[in-house]
């Protein structure tokens, strides 16, 4: 049955590949005769690039979780060359593969998963208002319109929360709206090299100039000991 799974995976990626290469990428734009005699170069993002910078996308309908576990992994913890193949084909190794296919994911298969390749998961159960406490990216469950997704929560600040959704990019959620898609449950992948300067805690401001008070800094290593993190992978 797990050949069977990741045979379908492999038709699904390869079918979104060929999508992939129809996508227009960022390119160089050349200016020439801004100033007499120069020519000036600015690289551009499209619009999609743009959307999941820093963010794995899923390319599957029940891949978000893998989809999730990479974006951590590679930019968290400097996993350059992971991909969500990597990971998809990981979890089917841990998991029912048929119920995989038809339910999606559940956490216990991310905790395998993650345990697996050495390195820990920790689930918290947490109100609303600790939100702002979380210092770290996780990986939450929203129930959209039914639909039950795994997102990366980057962070939170007021009202704003920061998500790497791996079906539609990054964006940012209205707190009351996150607060009434989330089940209070925030996942932690926990283990050594994790970079307190990840760019998932700096994501891309909203253009206003409430922006300004989202300033950026790493992650304490006291507040990495307080979520589960050992001292001989914090000091």
């Amino acid at each position: 049955m797990k050949t069977f799974a990741i045979a379908l995976l492999s038709l699904a990626l390869t079918a979104g590949n060929t999508l992939a290469t129809q996508r227009a990428d960022a390119a160089t734009i050349r200016l020439g005769n801004v100033l007499p005699g120069t020519l000036v170069t600015k690289e551009v993002q499209s619009i999609r690039e743009r959307r999941f910078e820093n963010l794995i996308a899923q390319e599957t309908d029940f891949s978000c979780g893998a989809a999730s576990l990479a974006t951590i992994l590679k930019y968290a913890y400097g996993w350059s060359e992971v991909t969500e193949v990597d990971v998809l084909e990981g979890m089917f190794a841990v998991s029912d593969p048929e119920m995989a296919q038809r339910m999606g994911f559940s956490l216990l298969d991310l905790r395998n998963y993650v345990e697996s390749v050495g390195l820990r998961a920790r689930g918290y159960e947490i109100e609303g208002d600790a939100l702002d406490a979380v210092s770290i990216p996780v990986i939450v469950l929203l129930n959209l319109a039914g639909y039950q997704h795994f997102v990366v929560m980057k962070k939170v600040v007021g009202d704003r929360v920061y998500i790497g959704d791996p079906a539609l990019g990054n964006k940012v959620m209205n707190r009351s709206e996150f607060l009434d898609a989330w089940n209070n449950i925030i996942f932690a992948v926990i283990g050594e090299n994790f970079d307190t300067h990840t760019v998932l805690l700096d994501p891309a401001q909203p253009l206003t100039a409430r922006r300004l008070t989202d300033v950026f800094s790493p992650v304490p290593k006291q507040q990495l000991l307080d979520f589960g993190f050992r001292h001989a992978e914090v000091f």
